[in-house]
């Protein structure tokens, strides 16, 4: 059976979920598990324990991913800590930050998922819509700057993941109220999706002109808040990006969003729900890896799609305004904050929130949140901040943080500091290579490339994915590492600090221990060539463009 066809089938994501868990057992079938990801989850199996277990003639060892979903990253101490205490108790231990500014547990088993979900809405979130064919966590800018631009972007970014959340009543029978599900006919309706919801997955982010670091471009809507007055004074709109791809696809391609329009702030979602309505029409539900709403405006082109949103709106949208972008702020160290307090941004390797020889981040994190009651907020770079902290606090804050090993000069991370890397192995089931358990070392042996030409203090973005889908956006980075297949990798380069550049194939299937030795030349090139402080990412771009003319 299709995923359409189970979607239609499925009594609006009910489909025999609570039947399942009555049932016991430690997996979902194959109908119920493409359901789970509209409730916020994902069935996986310890990929690690798949050989041992099979020669011992037992099944996969099932468990469940719990993602949260937290419009702009934003949550209260009492929250990020029920987050750490089901981790503790029913998941692998640590919590793991998202490139989209949610919050995963891993290794939930089937018996638990209940009470863990039922724990995270009690808390006053959710985990409806952080996975499936539906809008999913509105990304905006996390750092609660000087000035209101950024407080109403957050406002934003909450009202949109309300308006474009289902209205199923499925997900509080199933994990809140617990009521057994009828086998009649129901009373819920969906008003923007539908029976069968999205074609795929929708994504939304929102940027402060000027700071990109939500990676806006790679979003279906991206919403570019313009400054005017005190606050923001209009929105200009970009739609179709996408990093996702498949090997061996051509009918597959990452794809940076295009401007469509300019909105006033109080049209904003109006626009955006017009939008999803359009992709909901016209979006291939025949072929889901050509499914997303990048295929559309690629294919359909800007005007064409301008044209039916403008018919369904009754009226013309305004030229899309000129939008300038000069970094990607990742907003570690200190910063005042509009309030007048402080917040402090801490650096996590792959947003991977744990204790390690070292460095005991998870108690650091779990003890400033019991003792100082600070403010979390999660970055799409996969870090946190620590907000609402006093002036009288901020020495305190930092040598309490420094006692349990947390780095707070962000002069040496390094490397570390703009690396990313997806879960991957062992417990993602569409990774073919692994990714954040290789990541350190490819870092430690990138640096050592870097020594050897005296550029090791030169910011250099590296995005590392298991698989092509692009979970940590490897095709904007400097370095992009693209898994192929166990421990063979393609290798993408020049991207740009602001996040407005794909970057291109530089050399494929790469053994992982030879990516280093591959690119060691490029490094060297950069250093003989490069036109005064040129990044990485520019040099390459403008040695590949040359060369594309040149052809």
């Amino acid at each position: 059976m299709s995923n359409e066809e189970i979607k239609a089938q499925s009594n609006f994501l009910r489909g025999t979920i609570a039947q399942s868990i009555e049932a016991g057992g430690s997996h979902f079938d194959e109908h119920d598990i493409q359901l789970l990801k509209f409730h916020g989850t994902y069935q996986q199996e310890d990929r690690d324990e798949r050989a041992a277990r099979r020669a011992e003639g037992r099944e996969k060892a099932f468990q469940f991913m719990v993602r949260s979903r937290i419009p702009g990253g934003a949550l209260r101490a009492e929250q990020y800590l029920v987050h750490d205490e089901l981790a503790t108790r029913w998941g692998k231990g640590t919590v793991r930050f998202t490139t989209r500014q949610g919050i995963q547990l891993h290794g939930v088993l089937k018996g638990d998922l209940r009470p863990v979900i039922r724990a995270i809405n009690e808390a006053l979130l959710s985990t409806l819509a952080a996975c499936g064919d539906v809008n999913r966590n509105v990304m905006a800018c996390p750092a609660p700057l000087p000035g209101t631009v950024r407080e109403e972007i957050a406002d934003l970014a909450n009202r949109l993941a309300l308006h474009l959340s289902p209205r199923t009543k499925a997900y509080h029978e199933l994990w809140i109220d617990g009521e057994p599900v009828e086998t009649g006919a129901r009373e819920d309706t969906e008003p923007l999706y539908g029976a069968t919801y999205l074609p795929r997955k929708f994504k939304i982010a929102i940027a402060p002109e000027g700071d990109n670091c939500v990676d806006v471009y790679t979003n279906d809507i991206g919403l570019v808040a313009h400054r005017g007055g005190s606050g923001v004074a209009a929105y200009t709109v970009l739609i179709g990006g996408g990093l996702g791809s498949t090997h061996g696809k051509s009918e597959t391609y990452p794809r940076l969003a295009t401007p469509l329009c300019t909105v006033e702030p109080a049209e904003a979602i109006e626009l955006c729900e017009t939008i999803v309505a359009v992709q909901r029409d016209y979006g291939d539900r025949t072929n889901r890896k050509h499914a997303r709403m990048k295929y559309v405006v690629e294919e359909r082109g800007i005007d064409w799609f301008r044209a039916e949103v403008e018919a369904r709106l009754g009226r013309c949208l305004q030229p899309p305004r000129a939008v300038q972008f000069h970094d990607l702020n990742d907003h570690l160290g200190w910063h005042r904050q509009s309030d007048g307090a402080w917040f402090f941004g801490i650096h996590v390797p792959s947003g991977r929130v744990k204790d390690s020889e070292g460095i005991r981040l998870q108690t650091a994190l779990r003890e400033a949140a019991r003792r100082f009651g600070v403010g979390f907020r999660i970055t799409p770079q996969q870090n946190v901040l620590l907000t609402g902290i006093a002036d009288d606090r901020r020495s305190g804050v930092e040598k309490f943080l420094n006692a349990f090993g947390v780095e707070t000069d962000t002069r040496a991370l390094g490397l570390k500091r703009y690396a990313l890397a997806c879960p991957a192995i062992p417990t993602c089931g569409l990774a073919v290579a692994e990714a954040e358990r290789a990541l350190p070392s490819l870092i430690a042996a990138l640096h050592g490339a870097l020594e050897e030409f005296a550029l090791q203090g030169e910011p250099l973005s590296v995005r590392m994915t298991g698989c092509p889908n692009g979970c940590a956006r490897p095709r904007m980075g400097d370095i992009g590492i693209v898994g192929r297949s166990l421990g063979v990798y393609d290798i993408f380069v020049g991207g740009d600090a602001a996040n407005t550049r794909l970057n291109t194939l530089f050399a494929k299937a790469v053994k992982f221990d030879q990516i280093v030795p591959v690119l060691r030349p490029a490094i060297e090139r950069w250093k003989n060539e490069r036109i005064g402080s040129e990044s990485f990412g520019d040099f390459w771009s403008r040695v590949c463009e040359t060369a594309a003319v040149t052809a």
